[in-house]
């Protein structure tokens, strides 16, 4: 019984909405030409000033990709490979290192590199 009360409430309420919308279309409709030219300029405009961004964009990028002819010479002549550097890293002695620790945060850098320098001095001595 309820539901049905329910039910009944509801499409009442259905149909005074359609009576609303029936009787009051302006009311759909509320933007007026003058709204409508406004976001029509919006539009046009927002899509013109999209395009010279955009160019802005592409023209920046050329002149940012333009190299030296002289640089790009030097750079032919410096030709670094992968076995080259494999070469150096061969002759380097790897395992004789040591492990140095950084200053803190909170340690003055120049107090540490005095203490770290006394302690080499007196271990070459």
């Amino acid at each position: 019984m309820i539901m049905v009360v329910n039910l009944l409430r509801l499409g009442s309420r259905l149909q005074n909405e359609k009576m609303q919308l029936v009787t009051r279309p302006a009311q759909l409709c509320s933007s007026t030409s003058r709204e409508v030219k406004r976001e029509g300029l919006y539009l046009i405009g927002g899509s013109f000033g999209l395009r010279e961004f955009a160019q802005i964009r592409y023209d920046v990028h050329e002149l940012h990709g333009k190299v030296d002819p002289a640089l790009k010479e030097k750079l032919k002549q410096n030709r670094v490979t992968l076995e080259s550097e494999y070469e150096k890293l061969e002759k380097s002695n790897l395992d004789n290192w040591e492990n140095i620790r950084g200053p803190s945060l909170w340690e003055d850098s120049r107090t540490v590199q005095k203490q770290r320098r006394e302690a080499l001095r007196l271990k070459t001595e």
